[in-house]
Formats: C-alpha cells, structure tokens, sequence
C-alpha cells in the first residue's frame, strides 16, 4: 500500500474515533479547560499526531491508548461529582482576586496574577475602575468574574419597584421557508393560525429566511430579500391604545350625563377600566 493511501486512512480513522471520544467526554471538554481536561486535550492531540502521520506505528496501539485516555477523563468526571475533596484536587479552587471591594495581593501573588492581568480581566468585564468592584474571582478555567459594587451595578425593573411581564424563549417556527412543527406546538399553535398571520403580513411562507413567535404569540419575520420590509407587530399597541380610548370615552360619558345615577355608572366603569389599564401596560409594552 502507498505511504499516501495509508496516510490518508489512518486520518479518517482517527479522525472518527476522536470525534467519538469527543462526543463521549460531552460538552463541557468543550468549554473552557480545567487542568485536567487540558492535559487530556494535549495527550489525546499527540496520540492522534504521532498515529496519523508515522507509518511505522502500530494504529492499534493508538487507539488502544486513546481509549485508556477516554476512560480515564470520565472516571475522574464521575469521582468529581461524588466527592468534593477529589474534585478540588483534580480540578482546582477559585482564587478570589478581590473581596469587599479591596485587591487581595497575596492571592494575585500565589497566582502570579500582574497588576496589568488584573486591569486587563477588568477591562474585559467592562470594568475600568477596580475601586468599582465589590468582588472578583480567579475562577479554575482561568476566567475572572467580577461582582460590581450596588452603586455601579446595571438598573433593573425590580430596583425601580416596577412590575415586568414574564417571558418565555422565543420559538423559531419557520427557517429556510420550512415551517417547524415542534416549535409551533410548543407555542400551543398550528399551522392555520401561522398561515393567516403571513397574509396578514402579505408575505409567503417561501420567502421567508426566519419565522420567531414569542411568548405574546406575536410572529416576527425575516426575508430572504433584505430589500423588503415587514411592518412590527402591532397587536400590543393597538390594544393598549383601544382600552385607553375607552377609559377616556367614559369620561366623556361621566361628564356629559344629566342623571346622576348615569353619571355614577360612567364613572365608576372608568375606574375599573384604568386599573386594568395599569395592570395590563407592563404585558402590552
């Protein structure tokens, strides 16, 4: 056999098997390295080197010693998630870099973490002032998370005291011109509804690149021609405009009426309606 031809085998072959082993280790291999999964990552990419590209080798013994590196990062994982101490030892301990808004020299120095290090992990979580950080943490992937202080941290509704509506992940019911039917029976809708909110849109299902509902049953879209537009969903606002008018006809109504039982009955109806006014606006916005 040619030395290209056997090449050529040995690297689809070990190509397979290190996708399986890959697929087998799960995602987390895939995310950012602790020391062990790294030193995994490097052997198992030297093992595969050395297999593909020397023709003297035994392929067998290489896959022989990628399954032994397969089985021994899962039997690490699985002692991991039984016992705390080991999982320190093999995975390592968060190093926190800063407490109480104060720098933790010692640990910058067990670390050999530079002052510019710590500026830069800053600068990457948007931070470019430490006196503004409450906490910071050198995590065991090498990343640095930081807590902000209260003062500096991002305004949210709950902050403000005031009410959100909940909401759920949008569904993707159309992609590439093809309904998708699971999403759209999650979003607890069928087909016809879809179809009639296209005409609506005057737009066919074909020409559309990406169909989203969200948890308002609101379809948005995105066409194939970037020339076209769509115009927003209007559903919300119209109902939001429809109920005000009504409380301000009742108004009206409260005013105009001569009787005073009539004038009673409009009034307090306008009440009612702008307390469901206020309840509802946080859902229509």
């Amino acid at each position: 056999m040619p030395g290209w031809v056997e090449i050529l085998i040995r690297s689809v072959v070990f190509l397979i098997v290190l996708f399986l082993i890959t697929k087998g280790l799960g995602k987390k291999q895939m995310s950012q390295l602790n020391i062990f999964q790294y030193i995994t990552g490097i052997v198992i990419g030297s093992i595969v080197a050395i297999h593909v590209t020397d023709a003297t080798t035994n392929p067998v013994y290489g896959i022989l010693a990628l399954a032994v590196w397969f089985l021994i990062p899962l039997a690490v994982e699985f002692l991991s998630l039984k016992s705390k101490r080991f999982r320190n030892i093999v995975q390592g301990k968060g190093t926190v870099l800063i407490q109480n808004g104060k720098i933790m020299k010692d640990n910058l120095k067990k670390e050999r973490f530079t002052t510019d290090n710590l500026l830069e992990e800053l600068r990457n979580n948007q931070v470019f002032n430490a006196a503004d950080v409450e906490f910071a943490v050198l995590e065991q992937t090498g990343k640095v998370n930081i807590l902000p202080k209260k003062e500096n941290q991002p305004v949210t509704p709950k902050i403000l005291g005031q009410q959100v509506a909940p909401e759920k992940e949008p569904q993707t019911v159309i992609m590439d011109g093809k309904v998708l039917l699971e999403p759209l029976a999650n979003a607890s809708l069928n087909t016809d509804w879809l179809d009639t909110e296209l005409a609506k849109m005057n737009v066919s299902i074909e020409n559309v690149f990406l169909g989203q509902v969200d948890s308002d049953g609101q379809l948005t879209v995105d066409l194939y021609d970037d020339q076209l537009t769509v115009p927003e969903p209007t559903e919300k606002p119209l109902l939001l405009a429809t109920m005000k008018k009504c409380q301000a006809d009742l108004e009206l109504f409260a005013l105009a009426a001569e009787n005073e039982q009539s004038k009673q009955l409009y009034q307090n109806n306008s009440k009612r309606m702008q307390q469901a006014i206020d309840k509802i606006t946080p859902y229509l916005q």
